[in-house]
This record gives C-alpha cells, sequence and structure tokens, in this order.
C-alpha cells in the first residue's frame, strides 16, 4: 500500500486533518469534516481543545477525540517531578488530565500547561458535562474493604 502526498491535501490545497478515537482504539483515521470545523472553532488549553461535543488532543502527530458522552470520570492529576538545579534539588508539579471511561479505565492522561491552564480547563469542562464525575476515583483496596 503507498501512500502519497495527494492523501494529505485537499484540492485547494488544504492540509487534511486525520482524528483517531480514543475509545474504539482502531488504527484507521475519520476524516470528518464536522470533527475539523469542531477542532478549529474549540478553545485551547496546551494540546489539549474543550469543543462544543467532543475534547481533543494532540498526542506526537495524532490528533485524538473523545467525545463527552463516553467520559464517565474526569480529574485533575498533579505529578512531582524531581529536578536537579544549580542551587540543588526540587521538584516541579506537572499538571494533567485524567480521562476515564466506562469502569473507571484510564483512557488518557494528558500533560498541561500549568496549574491556572489546569483550573481553567476544567471550569470549561464542568460548563460543556454539567452532570459530570470530577472526583478522583477510590482507591481498589478502599473499594474492596467497603464491599466487606
Amino acid at each position: 500500500m503507498s501512500v502519497s502526498l495527494n492523501d494529505y491535501v485537499r484540492d485547494n490545497g488544504e492540509n487534511i486533518m486525520k482524528f483517531y478515537s480514543v475509545i474504539e482504539k482502531t488504527s484507521e483515521a475519520a476524516e470528518s469534516e464536522s470533527l475539523e470545523k469542531e477542532y478549529k472553532e474549540a478553545r485551547e488549553f496546551g494540546v489539549l481543545r474543550v469543543g462544543a461535543s467532543h475534547l481533543f488532543f494532540r498526542a506526537k502527530l495524532k490528533h485524538y477525540f473523545i467525545p463527552y458522552t463516553a467520559i464517565y470520570r474526569c480529574f485533575r492529576r498533579v505529578m512531582a517531578v524531581p529536578a536537579r538545579m544549580c542551587c540543588g534539588r526540587g521538584d516541579f508539579e506537572m499538571e494533567n488530565l485524567v480521562i476515564c471511561g466506562e469502569g473507571d479505565v484510564e483512557l488518557a492522561q494528558i500533560q498541561l500547561p500549568g496549574k491556572r491552564a489546569a483550573q481553567e480547563l476544567m471550569k470549561e469542562i464542568k460548563f460543556r458535562m454539567p452532570n459530570g464525575n470530577f472526583s478522583v476515583p477510590p482507591k481498589k483496596e478502599n473499594a474492596e474493604e467497603a464491599g466487606k
């Protein structure tokens, strides 16, 4: 199967944007003009964009999308990353958005530009998903003890 440059360019010279579904786990890209339009109109937070009905993010050279209806839980995860500096050692706090699907299966963990962007992003997602679950899932050990 050969791929030519014409497979990635429209007749008018614009690049074709291809989107990959996080839910379906297929290697085939969706070439939807409605997804492309929503992506371009979405609010941007680093590599992540909040659209009208989908959450988009970039990973390397691919664009992924998740419909809000497929998101079961969404929360922020702050990770301490050790760093060595000229004056000693310290930790940087890296903000991430974690998206979980049905059964609290983590679908994606997306690094965010900073704390302020993470707070604004969560406000925007809560606006798009007013009945969403935004809490950290219980640890599996605690869930087993609660069931006894």
